[in-house]
């Protein structure tokens, strides 16, 4: 076998969070505009700051109600998988972990969305730093016991292609959304959907 465990990016590449963060801001528009803030501050906090508070910051710096972040918090439990994801999953036979840029609660919370038991789902909170910080991806390949090199990593944003192959792990970008790259990091795989992750472990 190729890989010795998969582990995936939970908010963006394994489940549609992006409806919901919509939904809340009133329009795709304003939901993106709120979302892209919430990235901008997560890769400038250095060290852990509550997953909630730099929600609400960034609503408020694009305009938009502190109170939505409390929203998305509520709401939480709204959270789909994408729709191939439950079968794409149930095909790979290695030990499957999630590494998220949220709190342990709402981290254990979406990954229970996702359908299927994860060996290990490790949070930016549990860390202390969020992804793309190199900490983050560490500590999951150290906990799994697995070669970063033999470790699939399944990316939702463009910042976990570089920031997974700067500790050495290979990576498919699942870009549902068509979002340019963030920097030169080129994934090994980029694909639209989860559908083609699946095909990487055929049947036995």
């Amino acid at each position: 076998m190729r890989y010795h465990a998969v582990v995936f990016d939970l908010l963006t590449a394994l489940l549609d969070s992006w409806t919901l963060w919509n939904a809340i801001a009133g329009s795709e528009e304003a939901g993106m505009r709120w979302r892209r803030r919430y990235l901008e501050i997560t890769y400038g906090c250095g060290a852990y700051r509550p997953y909630e508070t730099l929600v609400r910051e960034a609503a408020v710096d694009v305009g938009l109600p502190a109170e939505f972040g409390d929203s998305l918090e509520q709401r939480w439990e709204e959270l789909q998988p994408w729709p191939e994801a439950a079968a794409v999953l149930k095909t790979i036979p290695l030990p499957l972990a999630v590494a998220t840029n949220c709190s342990v609660r709402l981290g254990r919370q979406a990954a229970d969305r996702a359908g299927v038991s994860f060996a290990l789902v490790e949070t930016a909170e549990s860390v202390g730093f969020y992804k793309p910080r190199p900490e983050v991806y560490r500590a999951v390949l150290r906990t799994l016991g697995t070669p970063a090199e033999r470790t699939l990593f399944v990316a939702g944003s463009a910042s976990d292609v570089p920031g997974a192959k700067s500790v050495g792990m290979p990576v498919y970008w699942h870009n549902r959304i068509g979002l340019p790259p963030r920097d030169d990091a080129r994934p090994d795989f980029l694909e639209p959907s989860l559908d083609a992750l699946g095909r990487l472990f055929p049947a036995s």
